[in-house]
Order: structure tokens, then C-alpha cells, then sequence
């Protein structure tokens, strides 16, 4: 079983006319293989799956598979939904398109009791053969993963091999390390990146990494090297484009981020996503020119 570990980002989806535009997000992909991300995850939060139709999202994973087999990079397929039936379709699409694990978000809306959740996750993880990880951000779902239920999957399925953390908690990162050793933790907040590293994380999972992947890269080579120095000023030297990246709801902002840089010739969102407002246009853009963005 491959893990992906590592230096990844979630990558943004670009539109051209409300289409995907696929010419655009491979050279996303490839700029990101460029810069050394360990893998590309498609189809997260970042990647706005909510307003991707199954046909849109399916594409988007064949597309990134396809691109990053031809240069030896792993791929982690975003597959949740708070339908279960519609999670396992995703999944098995994704093994057989040839992603190297998958990514579930917990259930959003309907809001399922801790069996729940237990219960959709065993669900998705032994319809596919492919690991999985999992993915609490209760800011956004409604719902934390608890940790005991997080144990009771690990155990009941090693496929389960890791959690994307976007909660905002160390005090559960130390809980989670000390409670399950063997499931590998990666960051889902880039503000926190640090301290999760430092606290026995293995990657992370950048929205930053999406505009300055050389230096998300750097990030994690020097927690991975032991080099928490090195770590630690990185993330200092990362503090103001990582918050103002999230001045207004992702992927707004890295978006706009994007395009003002010259990363994507259109920006687009689907509703209700919208425009950034122009006081934070204002702020980013002031942000990004204390900052290198690679072509």
C-alpha cells in the first residue's frame, strides 16, 4: 500500500465560460510536479466540488491521474459527499481511473451521529481496494470526527491511513498521535502548518502550496529532515500570505490570488461563490508583492 505523505496542495479548479478549463489546469498540475509536491489532490474543498457536476468531477480526477502518471507523481482523489452511495461511486470511479488514495470529507448538512459517520466511512473505505483518508474540518461540515471514532476505523480497516486535520486544534493533534500512533496526521490549515508538523504531522494539504509550492515544498523537507528551525521560519516567512488567503471564504482569494499572478487567464466561480470584495482585492494584492510567485 502506497501512503501519500507528504508536500501537497489542494488544488483550485479554473473556469473559462462556466466550463473546467482543462488546458489551464494542467499546467497547474505540471507546475506543481515542477516545484517537487510529493502528490496533487484534486477535488477538495479548494477545488469547489460542491458546484462540480459527477460528470465535472470524474473528469477532473481522470485528467489529474492522467498528467501526474506521465511524471511519476501520486494522486489523492477527493471522493466525499454526505451521500454515502454517491462517496462509494466516487471512490470506485477513482481506483479504476488510477489514483493512489482518496480523500473523504465528513458528511456535510445532514449532520450524522458519531455511529453515522462510523458507519459511511467503513462503508467507503472497503468498497475500494486504494487507501483512504479521511478528512475533518467541522467548520465547514457541522460535524468533528471524534477521536475514539477515528480509532474504531483505523482498526477496523488499515486502508484507513490518515486524517486531514482542519480543526484548529493542537491539544487534538497531540491526542490523536498518542491515542493512534500508527495513522499518519497531515495539516489542513495552512496557518498552522508549524505546529503540526512539529507535532508529529507527516505533510500537509496547502491551499498556499496552490501559489508558492517551492516553499510549501521547503516547509515540509525541513520538518521531515528534523530541521524544525528551518521549518519554523519558513512558516514565519509564509504568516501573511497564508492569512490573507483566507480574508474571505476558499477559494476566493487563492483564486484571485492566482490570476492577478498570472497563474490562470480567467476568473471564474460558480454561485454562490462570488468576486472578492474590493478591500481585500486591495489587501492581496499589497500581500502578494512581499512574496516570489514562480511561474
Amino acid at each position: 500500500m502506497k501512503e501519500v505523505i507528504g508536500a501537497m496542495s489542494a488544488l483550485i479548479t479554473p473556469f473559462k465560460n462556466d466550463k473546467v478549463d482543462f488546458v489551464c489546469y494542467e499546467k497547474l498540475i505540471k507546475r506543481q510536479i515542477k516545484y517537487g509536491m510529493d502528490a496533487c489532490v484534486t477535488m477538495g474543498t479548494t477545488g469547489e466540488s460542491a458546484t462540480l457536476s459527477h460528470k465535472e468531477h470524474m473528469e477532473c480526477i481522470e485528467a489529474t491521474v492522467n498528467i501526474c502518471k506521465k511524471n511519476n507523481t501520486l494522486v489523492l482523489a477527493g471522493v466525499g459527499s454526505n451521500s454515502t452511495k454517491e462517496a462509494i461511486d466516487l471512490a470506485k470511479f477513482a481506483q479504476k481511473a488510477g489514483a493512489d488514495a482518496i480523500l473523504c470529507v465528513s458528511p456535510y448538512y445532514n449532520k450524522p451521529t458519531q455511529e453515522g459517520l462510523l458507519q459511511h466511512f467503513l462503508a467507503i473505505a472497503n468498497s475500494v481496494e486504494i487507501p483512504m483518508m479521511l478528512y475533518n474540518i467541522p467548520g465547514r461540515t457541522n460535524i468533528s470526527i471524534d477521536i475514539n471514532t477515528i480509532q474504531k476505523l483505523h482498526n477496523a480497516n488499515k486502508n484507513i491511513y490518515a486524517i486531514k486535520e482542519a480543526a484548529g486544534d493542537i491539544e487534538r493533534i497531540v491526542e490523536i498521535n498518542a491515542k493512534i500512533p500508527t495513522l499518519k496526521i497531515l495539516s489542513g490549515e495552512d496557518s498552522i502548518n508549524y505546529p503540526i508538523l512539529a507535532t508529529g504531522g507527516c505533510g500537509v494539504i496547502s491551499v498556499t502550496g496552490n501559489l508558492i509550492p517551492d516553499k510549501i515544498v521547503n516547509l515540509v523537507r525541513y520538518a521531515n529532515n528534523g530541521d524544525y528551525k528551518g521549518c519554523l521560519k519558513e512558516n514565519a516567512d509564509l504568516f501573511e500570505i497564508n492569512r490573507v488567503l483566507f480574508c474571505e471564504t476558499n477559494p476566493i482569494p487563492i483564486k484571485t490570488a492566482m490570476w492577478l499572478s498570472g497563474l490562470i487567464d480567467t476568473l471564474e466561480f460558480r454561485l454562490p461563490l462570488c468576486r472578492i470584495s474590493r478591500e481585500n482585492l486591495k489587501l492581496l494584492e499589497k500581500t502578494l508583492e512581499k512574496y516570489e510567485v514562480k511561474q
